[in-house]
């Protein structure tokens, strides 16, 4: 591939996945929440499943995915549905003060499928992949599945990178937060409503 095209991909992947979102706020959610490794976790699982978003469309499922409205509504409103359980789970431990200096361990096993069942049941992601990649692909230059491998695969490095910033910065908040046991309570009703959003934004959002 021309690395004149890789170049502006990588700068639109970038801004693409620091706009605010479902991955990057689910990410700083669970940080604030359970510290850095909490959101490195969950960032693990979100990039597996952007790797099966990236087969699918190399393939071509995403785009039989997005052609039949009624597949499309069923992984959209299963993922909105397991976002607003998550949401209802954060406001029914609202009165919990989150200390993990209590040597409670996490369970950073829960944490990578919580990021990776999140990352498989929003289809828009599939939808991201077929409407971007297409755009850096160069016709007649060489196999267009392996340049879209390469540049999806491109984008799960950069979004790796970020959602990982992302979890180091939001863990240092959580730590202060956590410090403070009446802020430490609050934290659970803003997961909560922070989980509420995302799973309305994706209920409610169009193609």
């Amino acid at each position: 591939m021309d690395l004149v095209l890789i170049l502006p991909f990588l700068g639109a992947a970038v801004v693409l996945t620091i706009m605010p979102g479902p991955d990057n706020l689910f990410t700083l959610a669970q940080s604030i929440a359970g510290g850095k490794l909490a959101g490195i976790w969950t960032t693990l699982g979100l990039c597996t499943g952007l790797l099966v978003h990236i087969a699918a469309a190399v393939i071509g499922l995403s785009a039989l995915i997005y052609q039949s409205a009624f597949a499309f509504s069923v992984v959209k409103y299963a993922g909105a549905a397991y976002l607003l359980y998550l949401a209802y789970q954060s406001f029914k431990a609202k009165d919990t003060a989150l200390t993990l200096e209590s040597g409670t361990a996490l369970d950073y096993r829960s944490l990578y499928k919580k990021g990776l069942i999140m990352n498989l049941l929003n289809p828009k992601v599939s939808l991201f992949f077929l409407a971007l990649l297409p755009q850096f692909i160069t016709n007649g230059t060489g196999n267009i599945q392996l340049q879209m491998l390469i540049l999806g695969l491109v984008f799960l490095i950069q979004a790796f990178v970020i959602f990982s910033l992302i979890s180091l910065f939001a863990g240092k908040v959580g730590v202060l937060i956590r410090r403070n046991p009446s802020l430490s309570r609050r934290l659970n009703l803003i997961q909560g409503g922070l989980f509420t959003l995302i799973g309305l934004r994706l209920a409610f959002g169009e193609k």
